[in-house]
């Protein structure tokens, strides 16, 4: 009596236990059409993970740089572990998560998360975390990035989090309960619609410019994290108009990256401007926060001929494997591409027409 007593309670348990799990689930956000963004961490999971060349960041590497462009110039392979405000303790965690899947030669990481020296906002925290895999990264990313109203277990438990949306769902929870469908070609998301930069805020002037302590570390522990693994690590700050990069700012990583022996590119030098081909009036979808496809192929072209003439990495286009994984995300780049196109020309926002106000 006692054995089946205690077998019906472990069976009670399992039951419970996947009732949970399937209500959890269920009650998580999908990220397909609305806010896609939140798919980017989980989406690393199912690449080939074999890549030269990863870049850690927010919205500045994943939507101004296309790994399409990349591999079909280059023969680089490579991938954007972005996602929305990603923190620079996140970019560490990421970066130390992705090294237990793989190795890569080179490490590109934007800088203008050095602005923030602590957690910001849990919508962004949740984005960028919640599709990680469970690992002690995760745990410590959950930690260093929890504002003062999350708690740990609502990350452990996400229906905790979620269990509201029980009058939210809609035919999309239930269509994507097992799975996604692919919205990024190696971590890059795309936008082919074009709006110039015009009317940009004026930089409003800071008491202190000083990054934080707790920004300064991390960037040293990515750096250490990079030697010890024998990784080239390329800081870079992209051509984004907002928000703005002071130029207090810039001396600043420009010292570290001098002390350091780092590389450092600011895409937003006039000089690298120029080289880039970057043009505000086109290659920008928002006004000059981001780049729009056209933006981030030129930059991915210009980024590609640095790392071979500048940095070593050499061409894969010779590895069968490599060549039939990009073919198949190539396929759906120009697919998405064409689809972007044929939406926009019904609201006459194309490439080199300006979006009426």
């Amino acid at each position: 009596m006692k054995i089946k007593g205690i077998l019906a309670g472990t069976a009670m348990l399992v039951t419970a236990g996947v009732m949970l799990a399937a209500l959890q689930r269920l009650f998580q956000p999908k990220y397909m059409s609305d806010v896609v963004e939140g798919n980017l961490i989980a989406d690393y999971y199912n690449s080939g993970m074999n890549h030269q060349v990863l870049f850690v960041g927010d919205c500045e590497v994943y939507e101004n740089f296309s790994p399409v462009t990349l591999w079909e110039e280059y023969g680089i392979s490579s991938y954007i572990r972005g996602s929305a405000q990603q923190l620079i303790w996140q970019s560490y965690y990421l970066l130390e998560d992705t090294l237990r899947y793989e190795k890569p030669d080179v490490v590109i990481f934007n800088v203008l998360s050095m602005k923030y020296g602590e957690p910001q906002n849990e919508a962004y925290n949740r984005m960028s975390i919640e599709g990680m895999r469970w690992s002690k990264s995760k745990i410590d990313n959950i930690k260093a990035s929890m504002t003062e109203e999350e708690s740990f277990l609502s990350y452990v438990f996400p229906i905790l989090r979620y269990h509201s949306r029980w009058s939210e769902l809609t035919e999309e929870d239930f269509r994507y309960y097992f799975d996604v469908e692919p919205n990024f070609f190696g971590g890059y998301y795309m936008r082919a619609d074009v709006k110039p930069a015009e009317n940009v805020p004026t930089a409003r002037p800071l008491t202190d410019y000083a990054f934080s302590e707790n920004s300064w570390n991390y960037l040293e522990k990515m750096m250490q994290l990079c030697a010890e693994n024998h990784i080239k690590l390329i800081l870079i700050k992209a051509p984004s108009l907002y928000p703005f990069w002071y130029d207090q700012w810039d001396q600043q990583i420009e010292e570290f990256a001098e002390q350091y022996h780092l590389p450092y590119i600011n895409f937003l030098d006039e000089n690298m401007l120029e080289q880039t081909g970057i043009d505000f009036a086109e290659d920008t979808y928002d006004g000059g926060l981001h780049m729009n496809v056209y933006g981030a192929e030129k930059l991915s072209c210009w980024m590609g001929d640095y790392l071979v003439n500048r940095q070593g990495v050499r061409s894969h286009s010779d590895n069968q494997k490599l060549a039939e994984e990009w073919s198949e995300i190539s396929e759906r780049y120009y697919a998405e591409l064409n689809r972007q196109l044929e939406n926009l020309e019904l609201y006459g926002n194309v490439r080199g027409e300006q979006e009426e106000e």
